[in-house]
């Protein structure tokens, strides 16, 4: 029961940027149902055991190792004294769902490696991959060094881990080094301040929250109920970890002695009606000492245009949700309404917590569809051109969001993958490799139609897709590492019959 205790409140401390709506505590109605909400994502698997806890904290200290070692041999190489070497340091930091405290079993590890002033990151994809690479207990390592915020992902000991990277201009990392100092971030490049963004984010949260406890909780159901209804996605134009995160932080905050159930339940209220594009905030915006945007609508016109704003507390404070568009912002509503209606009967004892959690009906919801299906000759290939149409789908729905006909264009939130020799039959069309085995990654999108036009009964609807599927096909293919005989992209328009 020690997740739905109140360990962590500050007496008399505001929280936020307004005054609490109550300071009420739990009655014991109140405790009962945050008892069966626990009982709940229990039975969903939404607890980690002990044993795996232990190995987790296990291998984090055996990476830990690995990359001090790293950055003392690098300094080796670079001509220091084997003394500065030995003192270099090195450390790394946790951050997203992990260092919040709500991952679940398989979850991967959101790791930051922070290395001293004269280890580059191309020492790091070198030198650090080579170590994990000749390392017996790594497996599936993989280095993504032109991503947007690069990474090298691998499995240590089975345990998922993405490993981040920041130099900070500093001769030595020591051990009690406080990542939360905005001065720190002087002088560093957009890769490193990107990365180092991540594990101040989630700490900034963890401090503007009244009650760990209760909100670790009430996330870990947010987040359940978020991917069983297929809307936790940023790539997709949905909220991703840490945008889930800071909307029930700011419900906490609001609510600052409520139990868990009472949080959840005030979440789906609140948020139903929540007259977006109003931000959702945690803590007053700061200015801070590099010349850099926060975002800020008042100055910037595209701030104004997100749809859906909820801002990062930690310095530079950023729109972690620009990527929601017209459509998902719909089916979001959506589902946040749903999940208010359910809340009511729970907290009146006409249903349980597990109808909130019952799964998506994408692919019942909408009588057409379009399916994206991408395909390649070898599996890195597909890896990276997979990755790219993913990144890009948003276009693809912000296209169709022009169409007349269109209501809404809703991307589901993951791809199904497929291998197979080029001479299996099937009606899509592969790259020409001769005999070679075909990799494929699917995607789809939901399209609403809108109803009929009353004044005019009988005239034909269509829906003519042309243009936005022609258009969104020119923009991926236009990627510079795009091959027309190793890859390939073809979109079909799929209806769904009902008999």
């Amino acid at each position: 029961m020690s997740d739905i205790s109140t360990v962590g409140k500050v007496p008399g401390k505001t929280y936020g940027i307004t005054p609490p709506i109550s300071t009420v505590g739990p009655t014991a109605e109140d405790l009962e149902i945050t008892q069966r909400l626990f009982e709940t994502l229990s039975e969903f698997g939404q607890f980690e055991s002990e044993e795996i806890s232990r190995k987790r904290e296990a291998v984090l200290n055996q990476l830990n190792s690995l990359f001090r070692e790293f950055v003392r041999q690098v300094s080796l190489r670079k001509n220091l004294p084997e003394s500065v070497a030995n003192e270099a340091g090195g450390r790394i930091w946790t951050f997203g769902s992990f260092r919040l405290g709500v991952h679940g079993s398989g979850a991967d590890i959101d790791t930051l490696c922070v290395g001293p002033k004269h280890v580059s990151r191309e020492d790091f994809f070198s030198d650090m991959f080579a170590m994990l690479a000749a390392n017996p207990d790594v497996t599936e390592l993989t280095a993504v060094p032109d991503a947007y915020v690069p990474v090298i992902k691998l499995q240590f000991q089975g345990i998922p881990i993405d490993l981040l990277f920041a130099r900070l201009g500093l001769p030595s990392i020591p051990d009690d080094l406080n990542l939360g100092d905005d001065n720190l971030l002087r002088g560093l490049d957009e890769q490193s301040i990107r990365s180092l963004n991540g594990s101040r984010v989630t700490d900034e949260i963890l401090k503007l929250v009244p009650d760990i406890p209760a909100f670790r909780m009430a996330l870990r159901a947010v987040k359940l109920w978020a991917k069983r209804r297929a809307i936790y996605s940023n790539v997709m134009g949905f909220l991703g970890g840490v945008a889930w995160a800071m909307l029930v932080a700011r419900v906490c905050q609001l609510f600052p002695n409520a139990a868990a159930g009472t949080i959840l339940a005030k979440f789906f209220r609140i948020y139903r009606e929540w007259k977006w594009p109003l931000p959702v905030i945690l803590k007053p915006i700061e200015d801070g000492p590099l010349q850099v945007r926060v975002w800020n609508p008042k100055l910037y016109p595209q701030d104004k245009l997100h749809r859906m704003p909820v801002i990062t507390p930690a310095y530079p404070s950023m729109c972690s949700t620009h990527n929601v568009t017209q459509s998902t912002l719909e089916i979001m509503l959506q589902e946040l309404r749903r999940g208010a209606e359910i809340v009511e009967r729970v907290v009146k004892g006409e249903s349980e917590w597990k109808e909130l959690f019952e799964s998506h009906d994408f692919f019942d919801r909408y009588k057409h569809y379009l399916q994206v299906v991408v395909s390649s000759s070898s599996q890195s290939l597909q890896l990276k051109w997979s990755g790219l149409v993913e990144s890009r789908l948003r276009q693809l729905v912000n296209r169709l969001e022009s169409v007349d006909t269109l209501a809404l264009a809703h991307p589901f939130i993951k791809e199904f993958s497929s291998t197979g020799p080029l001479s299996t039959e099937n009606s899509v069309h592969t790259p020409s490799t001769g005999d070679k085995m075909f990799f494929r990654s699917t995607f789809y999108v939901g399209l609403q139609v809108k109803p009929r036009d009353g004044s005019q009964p009988f005239k034909k609807q269509t829906l003519d897709l042309t243009w936005q599927v022609q258009d969104f096909l020119k923009l991926v293919r236009s990627w510079e590492l795009y091959d027309e005989t190793n890859m390939d992209i073809i979109i079909f328009n799929l209806k769904r019959y009902v008999w």
